[in-house]
């Protein structure tokens, strides 16, 4: 089992790194750059090439059955889901087989009103103390249920 996190604008990698030195499990923080590598010796920094979605690509490209993958990007997650990881967002809702589709729909959707009011401010609610609590709550249990899975 392996923690996959895309850690790009990602508010949860110490998080992350706690529950998988924890559990005593690898972590791979992806990235196209700009992350202090730690110290921690069960956490790899990954560092892949600039350009749109290649740290995406490297994680679906590896994600397969038994291992977590925290993303807020839905093609990525849709991804995991299909080769059977455990997909969570940063705010520890999770994304499987019944609702990645609706979650791909709502991106859709979004992306379309944007491009159809240039204008329209706004984006998505700031990320909370109960955010965090709640990304907590959610990677202990997923790392949990894969641990006995591969039991």
């Amino acid at each position: 089992m392996v923690v996959y996190v895309d850690a790009d604008a990602c508010p949860v990698k110490e998080e992350a790194e706690r529950v998988a030195t924890r559990h005593k499990t690898p972590l791979k923080l992806v990235s196209n750059g700009g992350l202090r590598p730690s110290r921690n010796p069960l956490v790899e920094t990954v560092i892949v090439p600039d350009g749109p979605d290649v740290a995406d690509m490297w994680i679906a490209d590896r994600a397969k059955a038994g291992d977590v993958v925290v993303t807020s990007d839905m093609p990525l997650a849709a991804k995991c889901v299909e080769a059977g990881a455990r997909v969570l967002r940063h705010d520890g809702s999770v994304l499987d087989a019944r609702n990645i589709g609706q979650q791909l729909a709502m991106r859709d959707l979004m992306a379309d009103l944007r491009a159809a009011d240039p204008f329209r401010q706004g984006g998505g609610k700031g990320f909370t103390k109960a955010d965090r609590s709640r990304f907590l709550n959610a990677l202990e249990n997923a790392v949990r249920q894969a641990a006995k899975e591969a039991q």
